[in-house]
C-alpha cells in the first residue's frame, strides 16, 4: 500500500470530499483506511462501565483505500504516489512537486 500510519490523506468521493485527516489505522486484506474524524456514524451504546449513561456516540468507520489521496508532505498537495531506489532503500516520490519522503 502506498499510504501508511500518520501520512494526511484527503477525500475525494463520498459524503466528506475534500475533507483532509491523518491515517490511524490501515486494513491490508478489506484495502480500507481509518482517518481520524472523518466518515463519523451515530452508534446506540447500551450501558456500560466506559459509558455509564449508555446513549448516541460518534464512531469513525474505515474508508476504501481508492476514495482519500495521499497529500504531499513538501507541497502540501493530494498526489498520487511512485516510488524510488537508491542505495537499496525505497522512498516514496510525489508525482506533483517531484520530491521524495519517507
Amino acid at each position: 500500500m502506498k499510504i501508511k500510519i500518520g501520512d494526511t490523506v484527503r477525500v475525494i468521493v463520498g459524503k466528506d470530499n475534500g475533507r483532509e485527516g491523518k491515517v490511524v489505522r490501515i486494513y491490508r486484506k478489506m484495502g480500507k483506511v481509518l482517518v481520524e474524524n472523518i466518515n463519523m456514524f451515530k452508534k446506540h451504546m447500551q450501558k456500560s462501565e466506559q459509558y455509564p449513561q449508555g446513549g448516541i456516540v460518534d464512531v469513525p468507520r474505515p474508508l476504501s483505500i481508492s476514495n482519500v489521496m495521499l497529500v504531499c508532505p513538501k507541497c502540501k498537495k493530494p498526489t498520487r504516489v511512485g516510488y524510488v531506489r537508491e542505495d537499496g532503500k525505497r522512498s516514496r516520490l510525489c508525482k506533483v512537486c517531484k520530491k521524495q519522503f519517507s
